[in-house]
């Protein structure tokens, strides 16, 4: 049987290698969510040969095994985020979720669009009043 180093050092038979997160967003949705349940199957194991009594380089990898269902399922959402902004992209309204967070001053700015409108009479008075040239 092999003996498999896992990246934090720790050594067991047959250790699952903590997982990368530019490596599982090459993968797709499917192989993710399969990879997910692997992982909570691995741990659930874990934690039971905690309760009987396990060896204890088996202890010190349940928080391996924890960090990487976590980078998993920050994967998972941040495709699922991506893809509701390209969704939403061309669309009038964008849920509050997914639009930029900037400060409350700068949500409740005027637009550059609305900044530069003039009102009839201002019109009215660059055009009849035009700013005058010296030289």
């Amino acid at each position: 049987k092999a003996v498999v180093s896992t990246q934090s050092g720790h050594y067991g038979r047959g250790a699952m290698v903590r997982v990368k997160a530019p490596t599982l967003r090459a993968k797709s949705k499917d192989e993710l969510v399969k990879q997910l349940e692997e992982l909570k199957t691995e741990l659930s194991t874990l934690q039971v040969q905690k309760v009987t009594g396990g060896a204890t380089n088996k202890l010190s990898k349940i928080k391996d095994v924890r960090k990487s269902i976590a980078r998993c399922h920050t994967v998972l959402r941040s495709n699922q985020r991506e893809n509701l902004r390209k969704f939403y992209q061309k669309k009038k309204y964008m849920p509050l979720d997914l639009r930029p967070k900037k400060t409350r001053a700068l949500r409740r700015e005027l637009t550059k669009k609305e900044a530069a409108k003039r009102t009839l009479r201002q019109q009215k008075k660059d055009a009849h009043f035009s700013k005058r040239v010296y030289a």
